[in-house]
């Protein structure tokens, strides 16, 4: 069998808050105000200086959905001397760039003007499609809409901005549905290709939520939907699966393309129960196939020059740093 790259970004992930206009029935993330609160600046630039330190290249930036909606929120970012989230999110993105990291945001639906705004301080963006299926798992939630998770994918795309997406599989979607959500996602890329990976991403039940009982996706079921969207989606857009929330290993056989982010520092917020792999535990995960990290900005973007022109001496130094860290610690032999 012939050996493919599999890629992964190294990164470090930031919840600058876990409060959230939305209520899915599967969530553990949202928290109320008194809870979820605010993750303080001098929190944000410890976390990075310590991923820094470590050689993580992304800032993963996020947070729940519309936070400022939420009644009591507005005490909590004012008291770090912030209007509202995503201007607290800019300053903590131009932290990261200053520490020579590169962020990558995913605040839920933003308009046109908010993530033009945020992304001359951005590789890239990202905002899961989930299905464009109505599901009683999104009633309460105004934000996984499926005409407005598309608007914004669709607007990402006029704005050139490198994007991440993807499907949850096990939230009460039909396969029909899933086939559905990988064409709207490979029709908007072949309108604006700005598509980097689509996320094929298991549900995972969460205690405490009403979806707590649900039964969720096996392997060959994952396998099964990885296949279709191998077949479906254009050959420049990476199929990636979470490598902590399944059985990677057996999934990259089925046409797996990326790990994506996996962080040597911090936790995956969304997922507590479920810890990442360690950077060399990957190699295992792979197989005989061929290891590389990456960016959170992929080459053919750095490429077409999709970023603002400030990012480019970061975006330089870490490419050649990636490439000389795959020849050292990977074996870049393809």
């Amino acid at each position: 069998m012939q050996r493919r790259v599999v890629t992964f970004s190294r990164n470090a992930f930031l919840p600058l808050t876990t409060v959230c206009c939305n209520s899915c029935g599967y969530c553990s993330f949202k928290k109320p105000p008194q809870l979820g609160c605010v993750m303080s600046p001098a929190a944000v630039r410890d976390v990075l200086q310590h991923s820094a330190g470590m050689g993580c290249t992304e800032a993963l930036f996020t947070f729940g959905e519309r936070p400022d909606d939420v009644p009591g929120f507005a005490d909590h970012i004012s008291k770090i001397g912030y209007a509202d989230i995503l201007e607290y999110c800019y300053d903590m993105c131009k932290e990261a760039l200053a520490m020579g990291m590169l962020p990558h945001t995913n605040a839920g639906i933003l308009t046109e003007d908010e993530m033009r705004h945020l992304r001359t301080v951005n590789a890239s963006m990202g905002l899961m499609l989930e299905t464009t299926a109505v599901i009683p798992a999104h009633r309460g939630s105004p934000g996984k809409a499926p005409e407005v998770r598309i608007g914004m994918m669709e607007d990402a795309g006029k704005l050139k901005i490198p994007f991440t997406t993807g499907i949850l599989i096990g939230i009460g979607e039909s396969v029909e549905d899933r086939i559905e959500s990988l064409e709207v996602i490979r029709d908007l890329h072949k309108r604006y290709g700005h598509i980097q990976e689509v996320i094929i991403q298991n549900f995972c039940p969460k205690e405490g939520t009403p979806m707590e009982a649900a039964t969720y996706p096996g392997v060959e079921e994952m396998c099964a939907i990885i296949r279709s969207a191998r077949e479906i989606l254009p050959e420049d857009v990476m199929v990636q699966v979470p490598p902590n929330l399944t059985d990677a290993s057996y999934l990259v056989t089925c046409g797996v393309d990326d790990l994506g982010g996996v962080s040597p520092v911090t936790i995956d917020y969304v997922n507590p129960e479920h810890p990442w792999p360690q950077i060399d535990e990957l190699k295992a995960v792979v197989g005989n196939n061929i290891l590389k990290e990456r960016l959170c900005i992929y080459q053919r973007f750095i490429d077409r020059g999709w970023y603002d022109d400030h990012l480019d001496e970061i975006i330089q130094t870490l490419r050649k740093m990636i490439e000389i860290r795959n020849s050292t610690e990977f074996g870049d032999d393809d």
